[in-house]
């Protein structure tokens, strides 16, 4: 019976690992396994059996000898099917989910905070996020750099805060729009109503989310994972987009014909070792730069106007190390934030650039999947780590040596998922207001639920959680409108759009309520045996051959439904 116990539970397990990756998420938010009870007895007889082998030893001469005392045949065997708990393997206790409420093991540090004594339902930070958070003074300083920007910098920034609206109440979505999961999301700069979209496969989709039927996808810009996307400021025709498969390319909107800038793979696949891809990407407006980092900690240098590379790559992180993002100084864009799984977020000037010659080296917990600075002065930098922190400085010119206050936020997934990263509002005169989604689901009136956040960086205070019950799976890439109360999420394949609900009478509200609407993409489209394209969305990073002629596809007898989603 142990046997077949084992059999049951290692098919199950494939059959997860086949599953739709935020389906299998959502049911193990809290890095357990999310087998079912029937699963955990069986694993109980097989640990019963471990943990007692002189028993065992016992049991089986006393039936070898009762075996031989009726002639040779075998006597029963008896198995215990007593429950223990999956994570520690001991009794008196289990771990799981519960309906819609995961109950952690009291054995193990908290999977939220990473602190022990407590599980993760009773983990403070789960109540207040602000707990234990304490908003650090300005650092006093007298450097040349400081006055620089309190003459330049400051004053052209408004100290007037604006009304906060917070975007709580889903307008629509386009369901299934993508084949692979989004990975990024980019508003227009000057089409208000316009959303870009990347995924997984690398894929690139344009959509009027007010028009809903008027999307178009182009196809094959790239060959897997579309990583980051940044508009030429220039010409709000063209795209740049970073991808897993080594390139950059310029990528014409209208007609969706992509040029290459740069091939770090040009002589194709031959092992993971040599296979180079590119996450982080940025622009230097003033100098007209392009700037990409790839999966190995080299820095790289474009010129927009004659598309030719400047120099020799620079390692600003760890060799072999992934870069994972870049990001510009809006205020002095030669200052340069990058963020590696090498646990640092460094600083750089690119004017002088040297491996060895970064401004200041931040060092943090673990992977660190973003850093961004401050969007409207440049003053603060904010980053993301895996270790469910979220980390701010709040003045560059300062003591960089510890951050002003470290947030605890979960973020901390153990399987693959695009990584989450806390954005800043860019509408925010301010800059306190962030942006992410939750990775551990809340019980909602027996829904699990994931909401996507949006925080107070200055004191660690949740403003306000955002979640529908149409949306049951993750929301890790979320993007909010640089004028419009617009947020734009990216969950599965999916993509939504969400605004301030209504302030209107509660019974005018019951009589005029808008229904949600929704409309269907390029996802759902199936082979002639009956399977979707490409619905495997198993992660890898790297793969696979030169790009190919990028292919467009309109939608525009695509039917609007009203209802649930199934994303």
């Amino acid at each position: 019976m142990a046997a077949r116990a084992r059999f049951v539970h290692n098919r199950r397990a494939a059959d997860e690992d086949d599953s739709d990756e935020e389906e299998a998420l959502s049911s193990s938010d809290d890095g357990g396994g999310d087998e079912e009870e029937e699963e955990m007895e069986a694993e109980g007889s097989e640990e019963e059996e471990e943990e007692e082998p002189a028993a065992r030893a016992s049991s089986s001469s006393s039936a070898a000898a009762a075996a031989a005392g009726r002639g040779g045949r075998k006597g029963p065997i008896t198995i215990s099917l007593k429950k223990v708990c999956k994570v520690c393997k001991k009794t008196g206790h289990e771990a799981g989910f519960k309906g819609a409420v995961y109950i952690d093991c009291p054995m193990k540090p908290c999977f939220l905070c990473k602190m022990p004594g407590h599980t993760t339902l009773t983990c403070p930070h789960r109540v207040a996020m602000e707990h234990g958070v304490i908003p650090a003074p300005r650092r006093n300083t007298n450097t040349s750099l400081d006055y620089v920007f309190q003459s330049q910098v400051k004053g052209k920034i408004s100290m007037v805060k604006p009304r906060f609206l917070v975007p709580n109440q889903l307008e629509c979505g386009n369901i299934k729009f993508h084949q692979r999961r989004v990975t990024c999301l980019e508003f227009h700069p000057t089409k208000n109503n316009v959303l870009l979209s990347g995924d997984k496969k690398g894929l690139l989709g344009i959509w009027d989310y007010v028009k809903l039927h008027e999307k178009i996808t182009y196809d094959s810009v790239h060959s897997c994972i579309l990583n980051s996307m940044k508009f030429d400021t220039a010409n709000d025709g063209v795209l740049y987009t970073a991808s897993s498969d080594g390139t950059i390319s310029s990528t014409d909107l209208d007609t969706g014909i992509g040029s290459p800038l740069l091939n770090l793979n040009p002589d194709g696949w031959s092992g993971p070792s040599t296979w180079r891809m590119i996450y982080g990407m940025d622009l230097n407006t003033e100098k007209g730069l392009l700037l990409v980092a790839d999966s190995f900690g080299f820095l790289y240098l474009l010129d927009r106007r004659s598309k030719e590379r400047i120099g020799q790559p620079i390692l600003i992180h760890k060799k072999g190390s992934k870069v994972t993002g870049l990001h510009c100084n809006p205020a002095q864009p030669e200052v340069l934030l990058s963020s590696g799984n090498d646990h640092f977020a460094r600083i750089w000037d690119t004017r002088k650039l040297d491996p060895k010659s970064a401004l200041a080296s931040l060092a943090h917990g673990r992977v660190v999947n973003s850093g961004y600075f401050s969007p409207r002065s440049g003053n603060k930098i904010m980053t993301t780590c895996q270790d469910n922190r979220i980390r701010v400085w709040d003045y560059i010119f300062g003591n960089l040596e510890s951050p002003s206050r470290e947030i605890v936020h979960s973020h901390d997934f153990n399987r693959h998922l695009t990584p989450f990263k806390a954005e800043w509002d860019p509408k925010d005169y301010s800059e306190t207001v962030a942006v992410i989604g939750r990775y551990i689901s809340e019980n909602y009136n027996g829904v699990a639920l994931h909401p996507i956040d949006f925080i107070d960086t200055s004191t660690g205070k949740l403003l306000a959680e955002v979640m529908d019950p149409d949306i049951t799976t993750i929301s890790p890439v979320n993007k909010l409108h640089p004028q419009d109360d617009i947020l734009a999420t990216g969950s599965s394949r999916s993509i939504f759009i969400w605004k301030p609900k209504n302030e209107v009478d509660p019974t005018e509200e019951r009589t005029s309520q808008k229904v949600k609407e929704y409309v269907y993409g390029s996802g759902s489209h199936k082979k002639p045996n009956g399977k979707h394209d490409n619905s495997s969305d198993d992660d890898s990073d790297g793969g696979g051959g030169k790009g190919k002629k990028a292919k467009k596809t309109r939608f525009t007898h695509t039917a609007k439904g009203k209802g649930k989603s199934k994303a």
